[in-house]
């Protein structure tokens, strides 16, 4: 059986339009005529009463309650001639602003006169609209059905309903929809021109300023799962303090603050009071409430987005379910720039590989004929020195292109490089670190260094370079003028290393190298937000390191 219509009594009146209210809204009620006088004597309260403007007083006199039936409706609700006259309206259509009953007047105007040229078949002949007031902002859903069977329409019927609540935080998920997209969106060419310490720059503007203009959050973090560590991470971070910044959390439910509970459970987490909350560890200074959501990929947790605020209850539902959608394209746009990494070291593997594989059959061909002519040449000695120097190159072209191939394990332009080995007046007697964990990548850079007339320390780990720095800050070892760290290590990453040459040697200039950009600790984006200026993509040349190092140095004296 179908749901039964609500009753509505219509009491009969001076100006009230009956046959039209009937016709307009028996589809959704049960409607009955009744006389004005019997509403006393009626024995029980009806659903709704509607009744004419002028004739609202006698309603006084009715059973307790009969007076507020108009309200039930909880919408407004009016007739109105194609003259723009409204014939009939109950008391929310009469409480609406002057300005806004004429807006929603010239609306149902346009409405009749559309019927008139079209008129209206079948069912369904309402007609849905949407009114925006200029003063107080407000948006309001109109629809019109043409009021009786009359043809061409005389009147239409119109239920007023406020919309401004859903529509405002309809158009806010929108906003965030777009700035999600634009997130991800790296298929440009502006943003294709770019390195990856650039994109993450770019990436990392693109969220601080969608939170403090769009979602209206001005302290908050973002924390990523370290998967070789365990450790949520902080990679962007705005208007926090350095000990909630450097707070060691990981997704565990309990000892981990908010952040290891929704990174450990998955489900989002507002705490209306910081005070009464036992699971919130210390954050912006005077905090007073907080929201926390995970950060989500393929249904993975792959870290948290936390928001704080100084006043207690700051944060709504509404809040919560926009912080995760944001989320949600925070992760992707963090994933895509992984991907993009991924792919570039891939390929340039490969092509590498094939480079490689079709140039060995022709050199090994110079090669032979190289010897052939050297037989020839015995006896004229400048002959036998060109021949001498065309199996060098050859030589070097199938080393150069090895090293291209080896990508990060290498650098490039080493052979000129070495074979320079001139000091250099920007360069002598200055102390860099260099840390990396790949043996021959150390090798070179110490020897070209050590060339131009740099006093060089080598560190195979990020624990080793940590404690170089950490002895220079107490004084028990030479100062350093630069650092050069490698992101990935196996004990401690790049960033570790940024962060104790801030601390242990305060405007120590710090340059990170990584291969293709890869970063799976999001070092770039954690220093960069700390002051990092710079990062070397292997395999780069030689002679680019020189002059980082020179720049480097010049800055810092």
């Amino acid at each position: 059986m179908g749901q039964p219509r609500p009753k509505l009594w219509i009491v009969e009146g001076s100006g009230v339009p009956v046959d039209a209210l009937r016709a307009a809204l028996g589809a959704g009620f049960d409607v009955s005529l009744v006389p004005a006088a019997p509403l006393a004597d009626s024995g029980g309260e009806p659903p709704l009463v509607v009744t004419g403007a002028g004739d609202l007083r006698k309603l006084t006199a009715a059973p307790e309650g009969v007076a507020s039936l108009l309200e039930s409706m909880g919408q407004g609700v009016c007739l109105v001639r194609g003259t723009g006259e409204v014939v009939w309206a109950n008391t929310k259509f009469a409480r609406f602003d002057a300005v806004v009953q004429k807006q929603i007047s010239a609306a149902c105007v346009r409405s009749l006169m559309g019927f008139r040229e079209k008129p209206p078949a079948g069912a369904d002949t309402a007609r849905r609209l949407e009114v925006e007031t200029a003063g107080d902002f407000r948006i309001y859903e109109v629809v019109v059905s043409p009021a009786g069977e009359a043809r061409p329409v005389e009147m239409v019927a119109a239920i007023i309903r406020d919309i401004t609540i859903e529509r405002r935080l309809r158009r806010k998920m929108d906003a965030i929809d777009l700035a999600g997209y634009q997130l991800v969106r790296f298929e440009a060419e502006s943003v294709r021109k770019m390195n990856v310490f650039e994109r993450l720059k770019l990436l990392q503007t693109r969220i601080v300023e969608c939170c403090r203009d769009l979602l209206k959050f001005d302290h908050f973090l973002v924390r990523l799962l370290d998967e070789r560590t365990g450790r949520l991470e902080v990679v962007i971070h705005s208007d926090l303090p350095q000990e909630a910044v450097e707070l060691e959390i990981y997704p565990l439910e309990e000892g981990n603050g908010i952040s290891g509970y929704v990174a450990a459970t998955g489900r989002s987490y507002i705490c209306p009071d910081t005070e009464k909350d036992k699971l919130f560890l210390p954050g912006v200074v005077n905090a007073r409430s907080s929201l926390t959501v995970p950060l989500r990929l393929h249904d993975k947790v792959i870290g948290v987005f936390n928001v704080e605020s100084q006043q207690v209850g700051a944060f709504t539902e509404d809040d919560r379910q926009f912080a995760e959608i944001f989320g949600r394209y925070v992760a992707m746009a963090l994933h895509m720039l992984n991907l993009l990494v991924v792919e570039r070291s891939s390929v340039n593997a490969v092509v590498s590989g094939r480079v490689e594989g079709e140039l060995s059959e022709p050199l090994k061909d110079i090669l032979e004929e190289a010897d052939w002519l050297k037989d020839l040449a015995s006896r004229d000695p400048e002959a036998a020195k060109h021949i001498d120097r065309i199996r060098a190159d050859v030589e070097a072209i199938r080393n150069r292109v090895k090293n291209v191939a080896a990508g990060p394990q290498t650098l490039l332009g080493v052979e000129g490089a070495m074979a320079d080995i001139k000091k250099d007046p920007a360069l002598e007697g200055k102390r860099v670190l260099v840390a990396d964990d790949e043996a021959n990548v150390r090798r070179i850079i110490h020897d070209v260094l050590h060339h131009r007339g740099c006093i060089v320390t080598v560190c195979s780990s990020g624990e080793e370079a940590i404690k170089a720095l950490e002895a220079a800050g107490a004084g028990s070892r030479d100062r350093f003028d630069a650092v050069l760290s490698d992101i990935r290590m196996p004990d401690k990453n790049g960033y570790d290393v940024f962060k104790s040459a801030r601390e242990a040697l305060p405007g120590v200039p710090v340059i990170l190298m990584t291969g293709f950009g890869y970063d799976p600790s999001h070092s770039i984006v954690r220093a960069s937000q700390d002051g990092l200026q710079n990062v070397l993509f292997k395999p780069f040349p030689v002679e680019r390191l020189l002059e980082e190092i020179r720049k480097a140095v010049a800055a810092k004296a």
